[in-house]
């Protein structure tokens, strides 16, 4: 492919941050950068959604709305402002009713969000449907995202197991076939773009390109690509990508890029100017903020996923040695002539010349999510049993077959990694497998969570959840959260607006906190206010009390006008407090 153009997505201030520093932005740092961001051109900015919310109520004692209200102003119309939505589930692990779901798309709409992506874990397209609707009525863009994953490899071990039982393990489920039909549904469903949303970074760059191609051919909507850098085939899928003329990509600015992230800017820009393609950005302003960046993730280095930092450099001013141009036009050689592990390793030199993580060979080896990783490995160190790791890893592809082969996306990747882990220590007390089950696996196995991609065995679910028929969930049955009242502080409510309400619903331990002591803040600026007025009120009436004669004085004290400790001021406290 020569020639053409390309609109980038921003992911940096979420998707960046969430990936590399645990969502710890504060508005101050994101005010930094955000006159930059106007200049700048993206087509799309992501900035909220995700672990966003809870992340800032939670360390940051901030408010989500008020960030994304500030980001909309002082962006304006320059970029699009996009959020993330897991359908049904908006944030959580409980589906919600639509009038929550409704509720919170329209306010995300009005206080600034143009494009809201919305992807199921189960890739269950009925999960999305009210979204879709939701987001249309008010005027929004929907993207709607197809969580890609890849069949599991079951162990030998696993395969003996299903031989001696009789089962037959699945071949192939996770096809281009399956995510094309997949992206046919929600085009009809009204979607008006389509991410093939890669959250594991496990799709190959000739898997990126082959499907890429077949969803351009197929859909008359544009496609997005999104992809992370963890086993190592992000930027090489990323020019694929470019290759197969996706609509739209999805980078970071370089400081906040590779890794767990997704691939750079900076990098994916290099390749269009020798490919031909426009991007149509202000790559002086991108490279003031990168600079930016830099100086904002040293102080993020609490919760840096690695020990250093990128190299310094600006797009607009920098320029890259012989020697490393040259390992471009080898990654765009190989990727045109489609030999993949030349490609690969090409593009992991490039990313060594500006020093990004590594490719993380335990994440590639497992297919699994790198959040998902280190969530179990922390599990199994709280009970000082990490070494049992390699065996949880074996049998991940064991659980999630039991559990229908959901794709392992956030939440569902949490709930087959902590299983696996319950499984893996059943194992060591002499236990049957699922002896241990998690509310969650339940609920998955159930049907609660929507329709798996592969059938569950109805013996399997009785012996998990007491029923034999999949089991949606009940709205009947759902409560919204109390709004209790203070009458500590003067009978305010834990929530008093509509969208703090949604932040209660959503998050509901979290808001509780940060609800709770922005009502004591509320109450006590009030105490202080009257105290100030007294205060006041008292300084006034004793300047009024000094012009008086001897004589007025004397009167207005005789009248009862004025308390004695209001004259003399030996103590204005106690003045106060006879006020």
């Amino acid at each position: 492919m020569k020639g053409g153009k390309i609109l980038i997505r921003d992911l940096t201030l979420r998707d960046g941050q969430q990936s590399l520093f645990a969502t710890r932005m504060s508005q101050e740092q994101i005010d930094k950068v955000l006159p930059l961001y106007k200049e700048g051109g993206f087509y799309a900015m992501e900035v909220w959604g995700g672990a966003v919310p809870d992340s800032m109520m939670r360390y940051l004692k901030e408010d989500p709305w008020e960030r994304l209200e500030k980001i909309s102003k002082t962006i304006g119309n320059a970029s699009k402002l996009t959020a993330l939505s897991r359908g049904r589930n908006l944030f959580g692990y409980n589906p919600y009713p639509d009038e929550v779901i409704e509720g919170f798309l329209r306010n995300a709409v009005e206080s600034g969000i143009q494009i809201m992506r919305v992807f199921d874990a189960l890739n269950d397209t009925d999960n999305i449907k009210s979204s879709v609707q939701f987001l249309k009525k008010y005027g929004a863009t929907v993207d709607a995202a197809v969580c890609y994953t890849v069949d599991p490899k079951f162990s030998t071990r696993t395969r003996v197991k299903a031989f001696l039982h009789g089962k037959s393990l699945p071949n192939r489920i996770f096809t281009d076939e399956y995510f094309v039909n997949c992206a046919k549904q929600l085009e009809v469903m009204g979607a008006d773009m389509l991410t093939i949303k890669d959250m594991a970074g496990l799709i190959t760059p000739l898997r990126t390109y082959r499907l890429i191609s077949r969803l351009k051919k197929e859909l008359s909507i544009p496609v997005d690509f999104h992809t992370h850098c963890t086993p190592g085939y992000g930027l090489a899928s990323a020019l694929m990508a470019l290759l197969a003329e996706v609509d739209i990509l999805d980078t970071s600015i370089l400081n906040f890029a590779g890794g767990p992230g997704a691939p750079a800017f900076e990098i994916i820009q290099i390749f269009c100017n020798k490919l031909g393609i426009e991007t149509n950005l202000n790559l002086k302003a991108i490279g003031d903020i990168n600079q930016k960046l830099g100086e904002i993730r040293k102080s993020l280095s609490p919760y840096d996923t690695v020990s250093y930092l990128p190299r310094p450099f600006h797009i607009a001013t920098d320029d890259i040695p012989l020697e490393i141009h040259n390992l471009f036009d080898k990654a765009i050689e190989a990727a045109q002539n489609k030999r993949q592990d030349e490609l690969i390793d090409y593009c992991h030199a490039i990313e060594d010349y500006f020093q990004l993580p590594p490719p993380d060979d335990k994440i590639k080896e497992a297919e699994i999510p790198g959040g998902m990783y280190t969530n179990m490995l922390s599990q199994l160190k709280q009970v000082k049993l990490e070494n049992l790791l390699p065996r949880t890893l074996e049998l991940i592809p064991e659980v999630r077959l039991d559990a229908g082969l959901p794709p392992l996306v956030t939440p569902t990747s949490q709930i087959i990694g902590s299983q696996a882990v319950n499984c893996a220590l059943d194992e060591t007390k002499g236990q049957p497998m699922y002896t241990t089950r998690s509310i969650q696996f339940v609920n998955l196995v159930k049907g609660i969570y929507g329709k798996t991609p592969y059938p569950i065995n109805p013996e399997f679910r009785y012996k998990i959840t007491g029923v034999r028929e999949e089991t949606p969930y009940d709205f009947r049955f759902y409560k919204k959260q109390p709004n209790s009242v203070f009458e500590e502080y003067g009978g305010i409510k834990l929530a008093n607006t509509e969208k703090e309400e949604l932040l209660l619903e959503l998050f509901p331990n979290v808001a509780n906190d940060f609800l709770k002591n922005r009502a004591e803040q509320i109450y006590m600026a009030k105490i202080h206010q009257i105290e100030e007025e007294k205060r006041r009120k008292l300084e006034a009436e004793k300047a009024a009390y000094e012009k008086l004669s001897p004589e007025e004085k004397q009167q207005r004290l005789l009248k009862g006008l004025y308390n004695y400790q209001w004259t003399s001021f030996q103590d204005e406290e106690e003045a106060l407090g006879h006020s």
